[in-house]
């Protein structure tokens, strides 16, 4: 008989067994979900995506507390080695506690989701996936004045929530207003360019003009504030170099900007 072989408490077996069964079924469960998610007509690619990701980080969270469940009586044994433990872990671990205290503050507070368009630290992007540890945009640009995809994907830490501003574009609205900026060269009668800016952009948003005054009207009935009047208007800039800017500010629907900004420039620029 062989006696030398440790001795393996009963209870930790059981609780292994039980941690592995509840693994299996939070992955079986998990695949099952996503793929009537996918197999969903009723659904956009978008709405899709937004309820695989949501599926996923549910059953993390489900397995994670599963776990603490399970093993809870055997954690109790430890208590006070572990306050030590945790002193020295939450040291050890700064960044990863931040990094799920931003996926905390992301949805406790509702901060963005995906298919949102955000501005953060220099990266801006469209959410396409987002967990416990990181979010991963869709690059937009070039640089902040830009509307078009990159093709780049920029992944920054949920660390970044705490340290840096967040801008979310167009919060639930589905027209906005945006700058278009044209210096002028040296010795250009700016008279007459402020007036064929204005009248390009006049024209360019002329289609859409009254459903983005009703937008703005019920943003101003939303959020108890004086929206701001979505008719195309123009103000003048001085650069550092002397030289005189025209800014125009323009209404456009949030996913067709870009298109209107470069029809407007171009109807600016035929007409000079």
């Amino acid at each position: 008989m062989i006696t030398w072989l440790p001795q393996v408490d009963s209870s930790i077996v059981m609780d292994g067994l039980k941690s592995l069964l509840l693994l299996l079924s939070v992955l079986i469960a998990r695949t099952l979900i996503v793929r009537s998610i996918s197999r969903n007509a009723a659904l956009t690619m978008e709405a899709k995506r937004r309820w695989v990701v949501s599926v996923r980080n549910s059953m993390v969270f489900v397995f994670l507390l599963g776990l603490v469940v399970i093993w809870a009586h055997e954690l109790q044994a430890f208590a006070v080695s572990l306050v030590a433990l945790a002193a020295a872990l939450v040291l050890a671990t700064k960044e990863l506690l931040l990094c799920w205290s931003g996926a905390a503050l992301r949805v406790g507070g509702k901060v963005y989701m995906v298919g949102d368009r955000i501005q953060i630290a220099g990266h801006r992007g469209v959410v396409l996936d987002h967990d416990i540890f990181a979010t991963k945009l869709l690059e937009i640009g070039p640089g902040q004045a830009s509307h078009l995809y990159t093709g780049r994907v920029t992944v920054f830490p949920n660390s970044l929530l705490f340290t840096n501003a967040l801008v979310k574009e167009n919060p639930n609205q589905e027209y906005g207003l945006y700058t278009l900026t044209v210096p002028l060269a040296a010795g250009e009668d700016w008279k007459q360019a402020e007036a064929r800016l204005l009248e390009a952009g006049r024209a360019e948003c002329a289609s859409f003009m009254a459903e983005a005054s009703r937008q703005m009207k019920l943003l101003e009935q939303q959020n108890l504030l004086e929206a701001p009047s979505p008719e195309p208007r123009i103000t003048i800039q001085l650069s550092d170099v002397g030289r005189i800017v025209l800014v125009l500010r323009f209404p456009a629907p949030d996913r067709g900007r870009s298109r209107i900004e470069q029809a407007i420039l171009r109807r600016f620029l035929g007409e000079a």
